[in-house]
């Protein structure tokens, strides 16, 4: 048998360009995983692939990027296929690892996917920090501001449950308790309330 896998990193990615090309090659059974990284443990769909590969079966991915981010898992994962006797073949690279040159063409299309993904992780720190040095700022933005905070404490020395004042604010309860203890210098407790 022929087992395909296809993988999106975020949930608004589409698997169909990759589902089409297992497709024409042939792929019995297809498994998917959507938004998620190459570099997450947890691929439920790469996991169920894996597990339902035989000797003698073929394990086919349309591009190498697609099975793993780093270059030793990569290998670590290929290897461990040939000695169950698998074959691998990714349909972009074109690499069957069943001939010397192609586990050489691997080693080398790992490590240039690895060198791609290092390159890119650099120049995104470096155009963080310039972009911090700019004085921007990242991360979410806040989910109260100064004016729903005084309110909120506002409602709760008058007698307003934290429960209450959240569900007013739009806010889950844990939320307010955050902002609620990141300004308690009065002394005044806001214990959390039992649900």
């Amino acid at each position: 048998m022929r087992i395909g896998y296809a993988r999106v990193s975020t949930c608004d990615q589409n698997v169909a360009l990759q589902v089409d090309a297992l497709r024409r090659a042939g792929c019995d059974r297809i498994f998917e995983d959507h938004g998620i990284s190459g570099v997450s443990a947890e691929r439920p769909g790469l996991h169920e692939a894996l597990d339902s590969l035989k000797a003698g079966d073929t394990f086919v991915v349309w591009r190498l990027d697609r099975l793993a981010r780093s270059m030793r898992d990569l290998t670590d994962m290929v290897t461990g296929l040939h000695e169950q006797d698998i074959e691998f073949l990714s349909l972009c690279e074109y690499v069957n690892v069943t001939t010397a040159f192609g586990e050489f063409a691997l080693h080398i299309l790992a490590a240039a996917a690895h060198l791609e993904r290092a390159l890119i992780i650099e120049r995104t720190r470096e155009g963080m920090a310039a972009a911090k040095a700019r004085g921007a700022i990242f991360g979410r933005k806040p989910v109260l501001n100064d004016e729903a905070l005084h309110e909120a404490l506002h409602m709760i020395e008058n007698g307003i449950s934290v429960t209450a004042a959240a569900q007013q604010l739009c806010v889950g309860r844990s939320t307010l308790y955050r902002y609620l203890a990141a300004v308690d210098t009065s002394g005044k407790s806001y214990a959390r309330e039992c649900s």
